[in-house]
């Protein structure tokens, strides 16, 4: 560092180690001047020389520079190479421009061309203008057409009766009162919607003697009555109710006849007015047997034959459960087939006609002289003889232990408690009914309740004497649910119900506790059954079916839904059709009236026919309205022919089917806006959709800035009044197909696999029809049903969470299925979809219909569905045992019967794959 700053200093120090470096340096520049003055003279100067030498030899072809004459530039080998190139890139660029010369011809008469295409172009363009105006104009006239053959009907004009009537020609009698003679029809327009006026009881003196029960009771379902109108002067119908009288009141038959008449639009002989007797005592007076009814019908349950006018009068059931659905729980099952006892009767005859017990005269001896009067003696000697041979454990008593119930002469009455013969009659396979002795007695109290009871805890009725009129007997089909037994045959009533099978005792019990449930269990249902009977008679159709209102929450559209890649999961099949149609309402009101005459003449011809007790649902063209309530409970018909499917997509022969149909998607959510987002997005561009209705059962609103995608099809958010999966089912009156495709909003289903299961549903209507299967179970060791959702053979359920039904059955679902039902699933926050398929197997007597679909159609990544909690397979076991103590049997029927597509994991050409539109 020293030496260095020393140096810096000019050489401070040591002044001998300077005067060396000095030296050098200067030599050194000396040197380096002298070496570049030589490089440049004399190099230049050699170079010169050097080739001034080579251009002065004497050898021409040596030399290279200098001038040169003629062609000699080209002799040099060097540049021959270059001349070749010159050359041949002249000959190139010769023939180029010929090319070129050619293509400008060749653009020049395709240009000619490409102005001539123009031109047809133009031509083409007008030509299909013209043929696309023709085909308008075609399509317009074909819609006027068929416009003209078959309009398409909303619901039709109501036309009212005038306030005074005409007034009809009076009959020779009214004993022979018919409807033809004693009914003004012209107070029943057919599309007067059968409005009722039900005179009020307590503004008349008869009104303080009614029973408080029954007024209640039939005032309570009065009002709520679909057909019941305020204003009487529309009426096409009157209905008082007189009876049953408190005890000991007895009113005298001409001061209730006076009152009657006296009624406010009696107008002198009580035409269209019906006079209802209902009894809840075996010993309900004949209030009416000595009255003037004139042209009024009457319904009670006590007729003599000089009284009942048959096809105008009507046999009701007794009232028992006046204010009150009954008690499925103490209703006993309908298994085991066969109880302790083949068959049981309690009762005591006060009053007999003969006694020939003492005498031992067969029947033939009888028939060999006079008719007998009464056969009840015999019966009596006959049943003991039974008893006493023990073939079978049998139960006879024709003597009351305690006092028997008041009853008419030469009737059976009653012995003990209702309690007691219920606890009786449960442990009876069937259940005699002895009609009265005397033949003037076509139907007794005491017999309707004994049928009665025989019925709600499912004892078959065998009823010996077949002069009897049981109730609704016109209407419904007795022979499926009861034996009907001449008293002359008596002594072979034991063979014929021993040689009954266990598969046609079922289905009698079956039936009966069908009929004891839907016409005569309550107040209402017989006060419906009443108006049914007489608006069936009448021929005018049924009122269509409530439908839920629908609160619509408002929300916005956001994004076009199909722009993330994501949800595209449409499958490999293209099953829709060739253009996209807007969305098509399921025609309505087309086949009301149809249904009701031809359904009214099949009844009156001992045909298995449907009994119109419930509304009709608009949708009557493919679907039987009042499916439920069959007389012969074997469930839905099938309504023939139709127009066939729509275009070549679907098939042509499949019953009952519109050309044009659609239907509506229904998703129960609860506060999962992500998942419903995804859900509704995957619906984009699904062929047949019509709408998309969204339950939303929160009471929390959608949020504001939730945006809601655009599908193409309507999307109605739905708000309900409380959370409930009841709510997945109520038949809004935003859903106009016939079609219900109820879905989870977590539910992954590609569109293939939906339309194919729509197209299956077509051909099943009255079916669940679906994609996850389950099936129940007996448990043995529990003695007790069990839900099983392992993969399996067989089902006997298709969840709701993916499947297509009626929407009829959202109705019988929300209005009739037994209300213990509906607030079980409340109650557990499940099995709604299993009560679901309890009511359509019950209905229609069919198992489900499984299509095929993945393994899993669950969506990935959804949060976890309640279906995942521990409790959710024991509550669903509860379920279904108490919905079999509410039916009384399992109605749910195995299947192994799956649904597959023709060409199902069928490997083809692509170009082939079109085909599948076509299948």
């Amino acid at each position: 560092m020293t030496g260095y700053t020393m140096l810096r200093n000019g050489g401070v120090g040591n002044g001998g180690q300077t005067c060396m470096l000095r030296w050098s340096n200067r030599i050194r520049l000396t040197w380096l001047s002298f070496t570049l003055f030589v490089i440049l003279v004399f190099f230049p100067l050699i170079a010169h020389y050097y080739l001034t030498t080579l251009d002065e030899a004497d050898e021409a072809g040596k030399r290279i520079f200098g001038p040169r004459v003629g062609n000699e530039l080209c002799e040099v080998k060097h540049v021959l190479d270059l001349c070749r190139i010159r050359e041949s890139v002249s000959e190139e660029l010769l023939q180029l421009e010929a090319k070129r010369q050619e293509l400008n011809s060749e653009i020049a008469k395709l240009n000619l061309k490409i102005e001539a295409c123009k031109k047809s172009i133009e031509n083409a363009k007008q030509d299909l203008l013209q043929l696309k105006n023709v085909i308008s104009q075609t399509e317009h006239s074909y819609k006027e057409l068929m416009a003209q053959n078959q309009p398409k009907l909303s619901l039709p004009i109501r036309l009212l009766p005038e306030k005074d009537d005409a007034g009809l020609p009076p009959p020779k009698a009214t004993r022979g009162c018919r409807l033809h003679n004693c009914f003004d029809y012209s107070r029943c327009p057919l599309t007067s919607g059968f409005p009722v006026y039900v005179y009020d009881s307590d503004q008349f003196v008869f009104g303080s003697y009614l029973d408080p029960l029954v007024k209640q009771a039939f005032q309570a379902t009065a009002r709520a009555n679909v057909y019941v109108t305020e204003n009487a002067d529309i009426a096409c119908l009157y209905v008082i109710l007189v009876g049953e009288m408190q005890e000991p009141v007895v009113l005298r038959p001409a001061e209730l006849e006076k009152q009657l008449h006296s009624l406010p639009h009696w107008r002198t002989d009580g035409h269209n007015h019906v006079i209802i007797n209902l009894s809840r005592k075996s010993d309900t007076q004949n209030l009416l047997y000595n009255v003037s009814t004139g042209r009024a019908m009457v319904a009670q349950s006590t007729f003599y034959a000089v009284q009942y006018r048959p096809g105008f009068d009507l046999v009701v059931s007794p009232l028992v459960h006046a204010m009150s659905e009954p008690n499925f729980m103490e209703i006993p099952p309908q298994v085991p087939v066969k109880r302790k006892y083949l068959f049981t009767f309690q009762g005591e005859k006060i009053e007999s006609l003969r006694s020939s017990l003492q005498e031992a005269r067969s029947f033939e001896e009888e028939m060999e002289s006079d008719p007998p009067a009464d056969y009840d003696d015999r019966i009596i000697a006959t049943l003991k003889a039974v008893q006493d041979s023990k073939l079978d454990q049998v139960l006879v008593e024709f003597t009351c232990k305690n006092q028997p119930k008041p009853s008419l002469p030469t009737e059976w009455a009653l012995c003990g408690e209702r309690e007691d013969r219920l606890e009786l009659l449960k442990l009876s396979t069937f259940a005699l009914i002895i009609t009265p002795g005397d033949p003037h007695l076509v139907i007794s109290s005491g017999c309707a309740t004994r049928l009665f009871e025989a019925l709600e805890v499912g004892a078959v009725p065998v009823v010996l004497g077949e002069q009897v009129q049981l109730p609704y007997q016109d209407m419904l089909q007795w022979n499926e649910a009861a034996l009907v037994v001449p008293k002359p045959r008596v002594t072979e009533v034991h063979f014929l119900l021993r040689s009954l099978s266990d598969s046609d005792l079922l289905a009698m019990r079956r039936q009966g506790r069908f009929l004891w449930e839907t016409y005569f269990s309550t107040a209402d249902s017989i006060f419906n059954t009443v108006l049914a009977m007489i608006r069936t008679r009448i021929q005018i159709p049924a009122a269509p079916i409530r439908e839920e209102a629908a609160a619509e929450i408002p929300h916005r559209s956001g994004k076009a839904a199909g722009t993330d890649p994501n949800m595209a999961d449409n499958g490999d099949l293209d099953l829709g059709p060739v253009e996209t149609e807007p969305p098509y309402a399921s025609p309505r009101y087309l086949r009301n009236f149809t249904l009701t005459v031809t359904d009214f003449y099949r009844s009156w011809n001992s045909a298995p026919g449907p009994f119109h007790l419930f509304p009709h649902t608009p949708f009557d063209p493919v679907l039987p309205s009042e499916a439920k309530f069959l007389g012969s409970g074997t469930g839905f018909r099938p309504i023939g022919g139709g127009a066939g499917g729509s275009g070549k997509e679907f098939q042509a022969a499949l019953g009952g089917n519109v050309p044009r149909e659609q239907f509506t998607v229904v998703m129960l959510t609860y506060e999962r806006e992500e998942v419903l987002m995804n859900s509704l997005e995957r619906l984009n561009g699904l062929p047949y959709l019509n709408k998309v209705v969204v339950v939303w059962n929160s009471p929390k609103l959608p949020s504001e800035d939730l945006l809601w995608p655009d599908i193409g099809v309507p999307i109605m958010v739905v708000r309900t009044e409380k959370n409930s999966l009841n709510n997945r089912f109520l038949p809004w009156n935003e859903i106009e197909t016939e079609a219900i495709l109820s879905i989870d909003d977590d539910a992954h289903l590609r569109h293939d696999e939906i339309m194919f299961g729509f197209r299956v549903w077509r051909e099943a209507r009255d079916r669940i029809v679906g994609f996850p299967g389950r099936y129940h179970a007996w448990d043995i060791p529990h003695q007790s049903w069990l839900y099983n959702s392992n993969y399996s053979c067989e089902l006997s359920m298709v969840l709701t969470g993916a499947a297509f039904f009626h929407k009829y059955y959202a109705y019988l679902y929300s209005y009739v299925m037994p209300q213990a039902i509906r607030d079980m699933v409340d109650e557990y926050i499940n099995c709604e979809d299993i009560a679901m398929n309890f009511l359509v197997s019950h209905i229609t007597r069919k198992p489900p219909i499984k299509v095929t679909s993945r393994w899993t159609f669950r969506c990935p990544g959804c949060p976890q569905a309640l279906s995942h909690d521990d409790s959710h397979f024991h509550e669903r076991h509860k379920c279904i045992n108490f919905f079999v103590k509410v039916y009384g049997y399992m109605p749910l029927l195995y299947t192994q019967f799956r649904v597959d597509s023709v060409l199902f994991k069928t490997r083809l050409p692509h170009d082939k794959t079109k085909c599948f539109k076509f299948i």
